[in-house]
């Protein structure tokens, strides 16, 4: 099965949800909106997955990759005042506590939103999934910021 076609299998209400789809409206890093990021952390994290033949389990590591940046706020706005200073610390918890809202969610899910901006939430992550997702959105931040990505989330972008 294609990346692409695991990640709708598994995730296909959160990418259909009219949260998940306002999220296409904002920016993430460089260029990239943050429904596109997380479309590429979930298809990054499956890969890492298979390329690396780890063990987990690949629907909570989906869902938890198209979850980990839900805080449906634009974090660039210095209107938000202590947010957009401290975004990158407090985002991962208003990401769970919207996803919680929304979804419901297995322990992996949670701890994958919850623990993404390790080292910065000092708590490491418990379980491999986790780190997985964790990786994958350093490695897609990294390249989103240097503009090196490529757009390769249209297909589910106005999905």
């Amino acid at each position: 099965m294609s990346i692409d076609d695991e990640i709708k299998q598994v995730g296909m209400d959160i990418l259909l949800s009219k949260h998940h789809r306002g999220t296409k409206k904002d920016i993430q890093h460089g260029n990239m909106s943050v429904r596109q990021h997380t479309i590429s952390v979930a298809r990054h994290s499956v890969l890492i997955s298979r390329k690396l033949k780890i063990p987990c389990d690949r629907r909570a590591l989906v869902r938890g990759a198209l979850l980990h940046d839900f805080f449906l706020y634009d974090w660039h706005d210095k209107d938000h005042g202590n947010i957009f200073r401290l975004h990158g610390i407090h985002h991962p918890g208003i990401a769970l506590k919207n996803a919680e809202s929304e979804f419901p969610l297995s322990e992996i899910e949670k701890d994958i939103i919850r623990k993404h901006m390790w080292p910065l939430t000092i708590v490491p992550p418990v379980c491999r999934e986790a780190w997985i997702v964790s990786m994958a959105d350093k490695y897609c931040s990294l390249m989103e910021t240097v503009r090196l990505h490529r757009k390769n989330c249209r297909r589910h972008q106005n999905r």
